[in-house]
């Protein structure tokens, strides 16, 4: 049995619409509506009792990567550690390929995005660096040097 493709990330944020707002000034595309989701079917899945969310999804341009972005209604979301540095275990960051990296993190200031460290260059491939994005989590931008 093969496996047919990742269909997508799943992201838990507590402000949906800053978090979509985000990831659309990053480049993505909202791929649909906001979608209320409840009821035993979901509680089964995740295994929580009376879940009530909201869901949205975004998309690469080219559409094969896709994030799907949360809200939790009840229970309230909760987090072990907020603003987790990059060496924390468990799903730690997403990496985008960008153009220009400056640009983006110009861009995503104004939607909360903050720098982990610092642009730096690897070799005469790639500038990179670390931003910390909705719910905490880390988007890792990728330029590639001419």
């Amino acid at each position: 049995m093969a496996i047919k493709r990742m269909d997508h990330v799943g992201v838990v944020v507590d402000d949906l619409e800053a978090a979509v707002a985000f990831f659309v000034e990053l480049g993505m595309e909202r791929a649909g509506g906001v979608m209320p989701v409840e009821g035993r079917w979901v509680d089964r899945v995740v295994g929580l009792d009376d879940v009530r969310v909201d869901v949205a999804f975004v998309q690469t341009p080219d559409g094969h990567g896709r994030l799907e972005l949360t809200a939790f209604h009840h229970p309230v979301a909760t987090t072990a550690e907020p603003s987790a540095p990059a060496n924390t275990q468990g799903l730690r960051r997403l990496m985008f390929l960008v153009d220009d990296v400056d640009d983006v993190i110009a861009r995503l200031r104004p939607h909360g995005g903050e720098l982990v460290g610092e642009v730096a260059q690897f070799e005469d491939v790639y500038r990179l660096c670390y931003l910390r994005g909705p719910g905490g989590i880390i988007v890792a931008l990728s330029e590639e040097v001419a």
